[in-house]
């Protein structure tokens, strides 16, 4: 089955009140908790080489609001970013 990527596109603000666009690359669930994986819209210059950051978010509820939060600690990073690099491999090898 062929998924299609990068059709999703979101614009956060950070704290520090600076906006930018990430695309979506992936959401997965992981102990009743949905995580996002995103990479920045725009990667610079058209024609410079640039290494592409992966940013994990994940989704809370506040107020009775769904909101997307930095995950807890580096342990949790850890551990959903090694899941989504398996189900980017799975996918690839699925495809050939």
């Amino acid at each position: 089955m062929k998924k299609d990527i990068g059709s999703d596109f979101i614009s956060i603000t950070d704290e520090e009140g600076n906006e930018f666009e990430l695309e979506l690359l992936d959401v997965l669930e992981k102990d009743d908790i949905f995580y996002h994986a995103f990479i920045p819209a725009s990667t610079g210059k058209e024609g410079e080489e640039e290494d592409i950051e992966i940013v994990i978010l994940k989704t809370v509820e506040e107020d009775g609001e769904e909101l997307l939060a930095t995950l807890d600690s580096e342990e949790e990073l850890t551990e959903v970013y090694e899941l989504f690099i398996e189900r980017l491999f799975e996918d690839g090898d699925e495809e050939t």
